[in-house]
């Protein structure tokens, strides 16, 4: 059978790469009793973005946990997150005409260094308006698995803080989520009465040459490791702490080939840390969060948080060719809102097509018709779905009852064994690359 990694976790004592410490993970063949565990590290799937390698059991000697810690470091940023607020600081107080950003090095530069960069490619005159935000002057490293930074469209990120506002949040951890996080700052610094604060987690390290560490902390989501060490830990616990009774909440938008498991295992610490922030009353609450993820891994995600749905609210993004709403993009965008909230609490716009469902207690997308017998509002995609009576359930529009198959599958497929489907778990219906099952080949 093929052969699949299974993720074991994060372990204590684990190895380090430049990205905080590595995953355990085992190699499985079907039949077959479990492989080796090894170490690789946490944020990257690609290996030539991060070759990190070590099997459990070995013995690794002096000479190269040196070579490794020293490769380690030299693999940080050129500037500490002090130095950065501090370079901003100088940057700002410069004439329009001395402000350059250059593209290769993805760096705001001082005078004294455009020699250095002067073959280098860089944008001039950088207006204050263009520092704050920053989400548009980065190039987006979208190549990047562990990255993927698909930024939200304004439409969806306008919507996302409105709704948090009507909601009554006025603290927004935003994990993964700078669009959103340069939104409410650029808000609160233009007005007056906006009183929403925002604390952005996110392994782009750049970011922090726009943030002051009150605003910005360099965070891995998929091993939950602080870069800045206990001072950016605090920071993160200060700011979960209700002063005055200011409800936060917590929103992440993760790379869509994230581990499923490593990032639940993260937003349980972080919901942890939020607990300990208050003596009594939060023992058994959970943190409010909205976890916005494709659909498809919506069983996968209920494994882990039992206590959410999944909304119908299409998020778009910016720079992502496929999830576009509407006639522009190739398909409606797959990505939803996952949260532990009241879903009837979640008011969907009309006038973007979401109607209220008073039998579901929530709002959903209008041509998401109420199936009688499952009794609920059961597409997962916008489109009617219909139920089929053999599979008890409703599937999509275009699938068709396969007497073979024994299941609802498209009309042009193969019935014999030969297809199993998806690599990974051998189910129909999706292909590998978005297999909502834990384990990848």
């Amino acid at each position: 059978g093929p052969a699949a990694l299974a993720l074991l976790g994060p372990a204590p004592g684990a190895p380090s790469c430049p990205h905080g410490p590595a995953l355990l993970f085992v190699k499985t063949s079907q039949g077959k009793e479990e492989g080796r565990r090894f170490y690789a590290c946490s944020a990257c799937r690609d290996r030539k973005d991060c070759n990190f390698f070590q099997w459990e059991d070995e013995k690794v000697s002096e000479t190269r946990l040196a070579a490794r810690e020293e490769y380690n470091r030299s693999h940080q940023p050129c500037f500490t997150h002090t130095q950065n607020v501090d370079r901003y600081k100088n940057f700002v107080l410069l004439p329009l005409s001395k402000r350059r950003f250059c593209q290769d090095c993805q760096q705001l530069l001082l005078p004294a260094e455009w020699k250095k960069h002067s073959d280098h490619q860089f944008l001039c005159d950088i207006t204050t308006a263009r520092l704050k935000s920053p989400s548009q002057l980065l190039y987006p490293l979208e190549n990047k698995k562990t990255n993927a930074q698909y930024l939200f469209a304004d439409r969806s990120c306008q919507f996302l803080l409105n709704l948090l506002i009507d909601l009554g949040f006025r603290r927004v951890l935003s994990v993964g989520t700078p669009r959103l996080h340069e939104m409410i700052q650029s808000k609160a610094s233009q007005e007056e009465e906006f009183n929403v604060r925002s604390l952005l987690l996110d392994i782009d390290f750049r970011y922090s040459q726009f943030y002051t560490e009150d605003e910005f902390c360099h965070y891995n989501m998929f091993n939950h490791h602080f870069f800045g060490g206990e001072a950016a830990r605090e920071t993160c616990r200060k700011f979960l702490c209700e002063e005055n009774g200011e409800r936060v909440i917590m929103v992440t938008d993760p790379p869509f080939g994230g581990l499923v498991e490593a990032l639940a295992s993260s937003f349980k610490k972080l919901m942890a840390m939020w607990r300990e922030t208050e003596k009594e009353g939060h023992d058994n609450r959970e943190m409010p969060m909205f976890w916005i993820f494709p659909y498809f891994f919506e069983t996968r995600i209920l494994d882990f948080f039992p206590s959410f749905s999944m909304m119908d609210y299409q998020v778009d993004y910016d720079n992502h060719a496929l999830y576009k709403h509407g006639k522009t993009g190739r398909r409606q965008s797959p990505v939803r809102i996952f949260t532990n909230l009241t879903p009837r609490m979640i008011v969907l716009p009309e006038e973007e097509g979401y109607r209220f469902c008073t039998v579901c207690q929530r709002y959903v997308s209008s041509g998401n018709q109420h199936c009688e017998i499952c009794n609920s509002c059961t597409s997962k995609d916008g489109r009617r779905w219909k139920h089929c009576v053999l599979c008890k359930k409703c599937v999509k529009p275009s699938w068709f009852h396969c007497n073979n198959c024994n299941c609802c599958t498209l009309q042009k497929h193969s019935c014999e064994k030969t297809d199993p489907g998806c690599f990974v778990c051998g189910k129909a219906g999706h292909k590998r690359s978005a297999c909502p099952s834990l384990s990848r080949s």
